[in-house]
């Protein structure tokens, strides 16, 4: 059966979230590209561990990626 044509993965959010067994949707934080010179370490080690997507943000994420699930 071939797949509908029009439905596709949005593959700039396939690339910024991940979804888990759960169905959770994670995400890495912003802030930790550039000018980390000048933010203390603490602040670098809590921006590189992950956070969870917002649950009003779910609908919008999960519309995009429609294979996901």
């Amino acid at each position: 059966m071939r797949r509908p044509k029009g439905i596709k993965t949005r593959k700039a959010a396939a690339k910024r979230v991940k979804i888990t067994g759960t169905g959770k949707i994670l995400r890495n934080r912003p802030g930790r590209r550039h000018l980390a010179t000048s933010k203390n370490a603490k602040r670098r080690r809590r921006l590189d561990s992950v956070a969870t997507v917002d649950k009003s943000d779910y609908k919008r994420i999960l519309e995009s990626m429609p294979f996901s699930r």
